[in-house]
């Protein structure tokens, strides 16, 4: 080495570790400046309200995202996630209409009506891991395939038309918050303090809403199950080799049938969060949430060929998308200019993915 300067090796090392970092690193600064840009050009960005519209914004996203974690991880992908949400959410309301119309008390209504459409959701995706893992079905096809029946299905059970008449109930908790603050006079949880004039009504600022903390509970168990269990360790294992998971002794099949499941749950669960939200059931509730699902777990450094990435990259890719969406409505511009910047984020970390060094991979 050269006196008063570093080797070329060293050198070497110090730009590839510069690479490392910043394939690692780079959606969590993506992140920051998205918030930066919105917050210079856009109006009380920061404000409790666009807050919350942004976390009311990623709960679906959230939600589809993270069960397709699951089956990305293993190197396939599931198209259906959206219609699936749909026929959920048109099977949550249809129970719901109908136990009300049968005389049941709202609020049993309302659970026997999540209840029926969280087991009944589990069926595409029972039957997407059969084809996939029994019939050798391509992923791609198999879960297309779902993508037209569970959509032909939702619209034959709502006769295609939203069902509404749903128990009002339903409306309270999709709308309602944890919290609700009267500054400098009141807090309370889950309804706006009592014995308050309509002017302090008008004052008071909702905290977190009931349908993002009950989409974070459900991320949060799946999350700790992929990164802390056998289960988990053996979804990294069929994404890094199926030969080398089946030679470990890993039941391949069995574990796929699982994996498509859950997707298929997190997607019944997003469809009773919009019948909630709404107080409707629709059946193309979720239609446009599917590719921002798997953008997101891209975008937060999942890599297509299976074996690499988290719940966490999912959840910050699932935020960047929330924040875009809500910054582009901040600054008044049309909503469906996202599709172009989603776009190009997506194919971004597609890049990354592929030119930075292994290291990077699966470090989000």
């Amino acid at each position: 080495m050269s006196a008063g300067g570093a080797s070329p090796s060293s050198q070497n090392l110090l730009r590839n570790r510069r690479a490392v970092n910043l394939g690692r690193y780079w959606v969590y600064l993506f992140f920051l400046g998205e918030l930066i840009i919105f917050s210079i050009l856009g109006t009380n960005f920061f404000s409790a309200q666009n807050l919350q519209n942004i976390l009311v914004a990623s709960t679906t996203i959230l939600l589809l995202a993270a069960g397709e974690t699951f089956v990305i991880l293993t190197g396939g992908i599931d198209l259906s996630v959206g219609f699936v949400m749909g026929l959920s959410c048109v099977i949550c309301a249809k129970i719901m209409v109908t136990l009300q119309a049968l005389g049941l008390p709202g609020s049993v209504a309302i659970l026997l009506g999540i209840a029926g459409c969280l087991l009944i959701g589990l069926l595409p995706g029972l039957l997407n891991g059969f084809l996939i893992a029994k019939l050798r079905v391509p992923p791609f096809i198999a879960t297309f395939g779902m993508y037209g029946i569970a959509y032909g299905l939702a619209e034959i059970i709502s006769n295609n038309v939203p069902i509404s008449g749903l128990p009002p109930q339903a409306g309270f908790v999709g709308n309602g918050y944890l919290l609700y603050y009267l500054p400098g006079k009141a807090l309370s949880w889950f309804s706006p303090p009592q014995g308050i004039s309509r002017q302090e009504i008008r004052q008071v600022v909702p905290l977190f809403p009931n349908v993002f903390l009950l989409a974070i509970i459900a991320v949060a168990i799946f999350g700790f199950i992929l990164a802390r269990t056998q289960f988990g360790q053996h979804t990294y294992a069929i994404g890094g080799s199926v030969d080398a998971a089946r030679r470990a002794g890993i039941l391949v099949d069995r574990h796929l049938i699982k994996v498509y499941m859950i997707s298929s749950f997190f997607a019944a669960l997003g469809g009773v969060m919009f019948t909630l939200r709404y107080v409707t059931g629709r059946a193309d509730a979720g239609s446009a949430r599917m590719l921002d699902a798997i953008a997101a777990v891209v975008i937060g450094g999942a890599s297509l060929y299976g074996g690499t990435g988290t719940m966490i990259g999912s959840i910050i890719g699932t935020l960047i998308i929330g924040v875009l969406e809500t910054g582009m409505v901040n600054l008044g511009l049309p909503t469906y200019n996202k599709y172009v910047y989603v776009g190009i984020i997506l194919i971004m970390a597609v890049l990354i993915d592929q030119f930075f060094p292994e290291e990077t991979k699966g470090e989000v």
